[in-house]
Order: structure tokens, then C-alpha cells, then sequence
């Protein structure tokens, strides 16, 4: 894996998750990307009352390099049918806990065997606009990994290549009309799908957390740069990767030259 042992980029991700505080504020690691006007329209359209819920951030070791899992919801449910997002769900009585939550869902909707998952820790809460307080629960899977969607809930289950999850030219704020109102979401448009809303907002965290590897970058560490190509509904400037993130051995393990282009 580019020269490379995994296994110091599994401590590396550990070492950075160490420490979070999953329970405070959601939106405090998007302060470099976004105004804090930007920031209270998001605040303003939460619910007052939030369900519990996990969902967990698979990182999958391949020999060409490290993926992400995630899921494309059946196109009959209810809520968010058709939609990109990890395996998880609500929390339910007799949990032990975020990552207990996370794995059982995990093993429910896709099969993942719980005992061939290493917990490396959680990021932020996730508040989303649909009622529930989300807790990301980071795992490590090495091959063999068998998928077994459960076609009640799952249509089909993919891997996207890290290196272009972590790549901050790819991480687009854009805006839409729904239900009367204008809405704002994180958006990664990926090979035909479209990777958008709290799993995108979710993978953004998990880069500002993760793939920064210094303490105190924000909005004096990142450059602006215009609407992304291609997105023309985007009304807000993406973040362009700042040229002393390559220090962060996140990027020195991952093949980038599997990295597909927008």
C-alpha cells in the first residue's frame, strides 16, 4: 500500500479520533469551510427534539488501496429511499452503546460480521434536519469481507475509494429547493452516484478530523476557491487542499493513482 504498513495508518486514524468529544457541537470542525452565517441557517433548521442513532464508517484495507462502505438505500422505503448512506440505524433498547448500535445495523442491512471489525473510535454527533442525533462509529475491516444486503432495506452495497473522500477539491457545498425552502448540504458526486446530505457532512468531518494533521487550520489554513465543475446549482466555494496537508501520513498510504476523476 504505496510502500506503506497499514497498520500505522490504523494508529494514525485512532490517534486523531482520540480524544473527540462526540456529544458537542456538530458544527465546530466546519468552521474553516463555512460562514458563521452559513452555519446559524443550519442550526435553525433542526428539530427541537433529536433521536439517537449510529451508523458506521467502514474502512475496508484493499490491496489497492483503502475504501470507504457504503449502501444505496431500497428505492420503496419510506425515508430516503434510493439515497447514499452507511449502514446504521436508531438506537435501540438493550444497545451497549454507539458502536454496539452501529455493528448490529451493519450486520442487519449489509451482513457484516461484527467480529471482523475493529473499532478505531467516533466522530462528532450528526444533527440532521430529519429528527435524529447521529453518532459515526469509524471501523477497520480487512478482506475476507462477505456482503449480504438485505434487499428490504438495502439495493446495493459499494466501496469508494478513500483518496477520494479525503480529497478536498471533491467536497462541494451546494444549495437546493425542497419543500418550499432552500436547503443546504455537503455533496461528493462519485461514478454516476450521488454521495450527498449527512453522509456526505459525516465524510467531511471525518477528513477536517482525520486528514488534517495539525491543530489550529481553519479559516487561516484554507484556501477558497469557486463552485466546483460541473456543479451548477453550487452556491458556496469549496475548499481547496492546502499545500501543507501533505504531511498527513493519511495521504501517503492510499493509492492515488486509482483516484477517479469527477
Amino acid at each position: 500500500m504505496a510502500g506503506r504498513d497499514p497498520a500505522d495508518l490504523r494508529r494514525h486514524v485512532e490517534r486523531r479520533l482520540h480524544g473527540t468529544a462526540p456529544g458537542g457541537d456538530p458544527f465546530d470542525v466546519w468552521s474553516g469551510d463555512l460562514s458563521d452565517a452559513q452555519i446559524a441557517t443550519l442550526r435553525q433548521h433542526l428539530p427541537a427534539q433529536l433521536a439517537r442513532a449510529a451508523v458506521l464508517v467502514p474502512l475496508v484495507e484493499r490491496p489497492e488501496g483503502l475504501t470507504v462502505l457504503l449502501t444505496q438505500r431500497a428505492s420503496h422505503l419510506k425515508n430516503h429511499a434510493g439515497q447514499i448512506s452507511f449502514p446504521g440505524g436508531r438506537v435501540e433498547e438493550g444497545d451497549q452503546g454507539p458502536a454496539h448500535t452501529a455493528l448490529r445495523e451493519a450486520q442487519e442491512e449489509v451482513g457484516i460480521d461484527p467480529a471482523g471489525v475493529e473499532i478505531l473510535g467516533e466522530l462528532p454527533d450528526y444533527h440532521t434536519s430529519t429528527g435524529y442525533r447521529v453518532r459515526p462509529v469509524v471501523g477497520w475491516a480487512e478482506p475476507p469481507i462477505a456482503y449480504a444486503p438485505d434487499p428490504s432495506e438495502v439495493a446495493d452495497v459499494f466501496e469508494v475509494p478513500l483518496a477520494f473522500l479525503l480529497e478536498t477539491a471533491n467536497h462541494r457545498y451546494e444549495s437546493a429547493f425542497y419543500k418550499g425552502r432552500l436547503r443546504h448540504y455537503w455533496a461528493m458526486p462519485w461514478q454516476g452516484r450521488f454521495i450527498w446530505g449527512a453522509t456526505a457532512g459525516m465524510l467531511v468531518t471525518f477528513q477536517r478530523i482525520v486528514g488534517r494533521c495539525w491543530r489550529g487550520e481553519g479559516r487561516r489554513g484554507a484556501k477558497k476557491k469557486g463552485p466546483a465543475e460541473g456543479a451548477p446549482n453550487s452556491t458556496h466555494p469549496v475548499v481547496e487542499r492546502n499545500s501543507t496537508e501533505s504531511r498527513c501520513p493519511l495521504r501517503g498510504v492510499i493509492n492515488r493513482e486509482a483516484l477517479p476523476q469527477l
